[in-house]
């Protein structure tokens, strides 16, 4: 079986509210089952693909001072 994981999430989103969308990244980030850390990382490319050059500068900062 062949599961096209962005298209996926991006159909089951797309006509989500700004608060499901977040309790959705809010609660997958809780129960820290490795089963969504593939959403949130269709969550995060399209983030990353949509921002502008100071945007994912913050965004680096932000993960690299994370990582300390």
């Amino acid at each position: 079986m062949n599961i096209d994981i962005r298209a996926h999430i991006k159909d089951n989103f797309k006509s989500a509210e700004t608060d499901e969308i977040k309790a959705s990244i809010e609660a997958s980030i809780k129960d820290q089952n490795e089963i969504t850390l593939p959403g949130l990382g269709v969550f995060f490319e399209l983030l990353w693909s949509n921002s502008d050059e100071n945007s994912k500068e913050y965004i680096l900062n932000t993960l690299k001072n994370s990582l300390n």
